[in-house]
């Protein structure tokens, strides 16, 4: 067992009697404390010693709370006080939240249904609106800073059980305004800045914006959309503004809301969704759309019982989406109608009546596509065949003129052959005559049926997986490799050996061409749990700085290119490791370090 820390002080805050440290952050500790005017039970967070130290800090963090403080808004964690300039100590008192943060939500439960997260992100949302219309921008939106209280209740009519609210306006910019961030020891999570502000540039609104992106992304996918194994890989790789889309990491998630995060991510705030008002109605619009006109009693059915939430929510969501492919197929939305039998079939990748719906769209869709591409030589060749027909009339009508004549007789022969003319002239043809006539017959009779093979080409990520056509067994394939299929409709499964990977469904439609397709599988997170160390370790992985490792709790990582990590003590790293073999989507038990 690991030794527990010792027991910090309790700071003495005036007015109020401070029980317990209830969180502990880079700016702050957090404490749970009485107020002894009012009665009421308060968090007071203290800002850290090294903070307060600089009078410049301590100064603009008054006007800050000051600036916050003024914000009126039920999902923003209300001010109450705040320290004066000649405190000791520099403190804010907030309300009381008596709930977790969306941060040990994702981390418990993993991605959330897409619908639970948007409607925390619609709340979130209307936070920000109000603070953005009082000229205050939070700066650092991440999951760490929302937090939800749920209260139970038997009563269905009990209005407002789930709260959603968010804290900390304002740090980001008393910490950015006096350097305090270059150090890199504050913002922890440099991945949920906007690009404009790890430049240094002008920040508005827009970059709440962003911030929201990335925390629903992360609530709806399950990791971030910027990764790296340390802080300057991650603030690289927002700068580069390269993600996968959400729709490819969760195919669950579907087209409609991973656009939404598209256009809240983009890389240049003047393509951004232009405020959290619009995001917040395309939300609201998607959610209704799918059938939930009220996202709050959304989030009480998803807190009263998840497990039964997220049964009940994908038969709901699979039969919805349907009905409105159905009405998008009726009224020529080819698209729209194939966004959402995709998701729905995301949902029920094995439902043979959605991969025959899925593999007719594709199959129609293909044979538009080769309409519109042959419609202009089809044209073309028309035109100049008719061209050819009357040319050519022209030429023999002046090698070989008709006689002009007024005998009907003559006329009518010249229009209509008779029967003994036709056997004259039959008799008298010579024999190469018949025999091409005798060809011409042979080659309009039906021919024998050839069997059409056709190749498709894979791109596979990771470059080696399990692929199984149809109900067939899976045989392992790498990138560049092609398979051989007839023109029949096909359903090709992938997956990793061992489970090593989230496994993915393809369906190929009808036809005779060559085909490539590519297929990213998400490969699943080894977990370690180590279960017993020395009282003074303090325990990491070398490979992933940014993660802890405490004695009985398991830990997820994500190994893509090999199959150990070190675990290490990080008090003396270069003699205290051991090296751990991990496969994606098992755990691995570590008696002792």
């Amino acid at each position: 067992m690991v030794a527990s820390a010792p027991t910090r002080s309790l700071p003495v805050i005036p007015k109020y009697d401070v029980i317990e440290e209830i969180g502990h952050g880079g700016m702050a500790t957090v404490y749970r404390a009485m107020d002894k005017r009012l009665a009421r039970e308060v968090a007071v967070k203290v800002i850290h010693p090294h903070l307060r130290e600089s009078a410049e800090v301590a100064h603009r963090f008054v006007v800050e709370a000051q600036a916050v403080a003024k914000l009126r808004h039920p999902n923003i964690v209300e001010v109450f006080d705040v320290s004066a300039e000649d405190d000791p100590e520099k403190f804010l008192v907030v309300e009381l939240i008596r709930g977790a943060t969306l941060r040990k939500l994702v981390k418990d439960e993993g991605p959330l249904p897409p619908e639970v997260a948007a409607a925390i992100a619609i709340d979130v949302l209307a936070a920000l609106i109000h603070a953005h219309a009082e000229g205050v921008i939070h700066r650092d939106v991440k999951p760490e800073n929302v937090l939800i209280e749920h209260t139970p209740s038997r009563s269905a009519d009990a209005p407002n059980r789930v709260r959603v609210k968010l804290t900390d306006f304002g740090i980001a910019k008393l910490l950015d305004a006096q350097g305090v961030t270059s150090t890199g020891q504050v913002l922890g999570s440099p991945a949920h800045m906007a690009p404009e502000q790890i430049e240094g540039g002008a920040v508005d609104a827009r970059a709440d914006v962003f911030g929201v992106g990335v925390m629903l992304y992360e609530a709806m996918v399950g990791h971030l959309p910027f990764e790296g194994q340390n802080p300057a890989q991650v603030l690289r790789r927002v700068l580069e503004g390269q993600y996968p889309s959400a729709e490819m990491e969760q195919p669950t998630i579907g087209k409609r809301l991973s656009v939404i995060l598209d256009r809240s991510l983009a890389h240049d705030a003047s393509e951004r969704l232009e405020s959290a008002t619009v995001m917040r109605e395309l939300l609201i619009s998607e959610l209704g759309r799918v059938g939930i006109d009220s996202p709050s009693r959304e989030l009480e059915a998803y807190f009263d019982d998840p497990e039964g939430y997220k049964t009940g929510h994908t038969k709901r969501t699979i039969a919805k989406l349907c009905d409105l492919a159905q009405i998008a197929r009726k009224d020529g939305r080819a698209l729209d109608a194939a966004a959402d039998y995709n998701r729905a079939l995301a949902y029920a990748p094995n439902d043979p009546q959605l991969l025959r719906i899925v593999a007719r769209m594709q199959r129609d869709a293909a044979r538009r596509r080769m309409l519109q591409r042959a419609w202009p030589l089809a044209l073309a060749t028309v035109v100049t065949m008719v061209a050819a027909y009357f040319l050519t009339g022209v030429i023999k009508n002046r090698q070989h003129p008709l006689p002009v004549t007024n005998d009907t007789s003559t006329a009518s022969a010249l229009a209509t052959p008779s029967a003994s003319a036709l056997a004259s002239a039959s008799a008298s043809a010579p024999a190469s005559a018949s025999a091409s006539v005798a060809i011409a017959l042979t080659t309009t009779a039906p021919t024998a049926t050839v069997k059409v093979e056709r190749t498709i080409t894979l791109t596979l990520v990771p470059p080696n997986v399990m692929v199984a056509i149809d109900n067939g067994e899976g045989e392992r394939k790498s990138t560049g490799d092609k398979i051989t299929l007839n023109e029949r409709d096909h359903v090709l499964r992938f997956g990793c050996a061992d489970d090593a990977c989230e496994t993915q469904t393809k369906a190929i439609a009808a036809g005779k061409r060559d085909d490539a397709i590519s297929v990213e599988l998400k490969i699943k997170q080894a977990t370690i749990v180590v279960s017993h160390a020395d009282a003074n370790v303090n325990l990491g992985i070398e490979e992933y700085p940014g993660i802890t490792v405490s004695v009985g709790r398991p830990v997820s990582v994500i190994v893509p290119s090999y199959r150990f990590v070190t675990l290490i003590d990080r008090n003396n790293p270069t003699t205290h490791r051991q090296k751990v073999d991990v496969r994606p989507g098992h755990q691995t038990d570590v008696e002792k370090f």
